[in-house]
């Protein structure tokens, strides 16, 4: 069993090294402007994921894909090179979607603030249903006390004594 620690070092440095080969040894026209987001590899570090984001439309995106997939066999000879591990991993790349799911929860977070603002609108005009005063006053509690000492008197006590 691989430690997680060491697994999470070689994921880094594999982040670390295919940053640094696209930035200055790929020179692909296809690549667009792209950033290397995460590395993810296995606990067997025979597979390796490497998360990126490009800058621009789809087809900058489609662009960089396809510049990244035909540059993986130098990618993964340096990489294999600079772990010094028995197996180079193999390299997955896979496009990083964040901005869209920024994009999406803030669309989400708008629509709830609108929301919350028409209920507050519609809650401001409300009414109650029933009576502004839903519970009794003092003024009845008051008359209530005295019919209970009323009927105290005409009750005897239990257990059979007479006062």
């Amino acid at each position: 069993m691989t430690d997680p620690a060491k697994v999470r070092r070689h994921a880094e440095r594999v982040r670390e090294l295919v940053a640094s080969v696209v930035r200055s040894q790929i020179k692909d026209p296809r690549l667009g402007m792209i950033t290397i987001t995460d590395a993810r590899i296995t606990a067997d570090l025979r597979d390796a994921t490497v998360f990126y984001t490009v800058l621009g439309d789809a087809a900058a995106q489609a662009g960089t894909a396809a510049a990244l997939e035909s540059a993986k066999g130098m990618l993964r000879s340096t990489v294999g090179k600079a772990l010094g591990l028995r197996h180079s991993p193999t390299l997955t790349f896979v496009l990083d979607d964040v901005q869209d799911q920024v994009k999406h929860i803030d669309d989400l977070l708008a629509a709830a603030r609108s929301a919350d603002a028409e209920v507050q609108r519609i809650a401001a005009s409300a009414q109650y249903a029933g009576d502004a005063q839903p519970y009794r006053l003092d003024e009845d509690d008051d008359a209530d006390t005295e019919d209970a000492e009323d009927t105290e008197d005409d009750n005897p006590p239990a257990g059979g004594e007479r006062r």
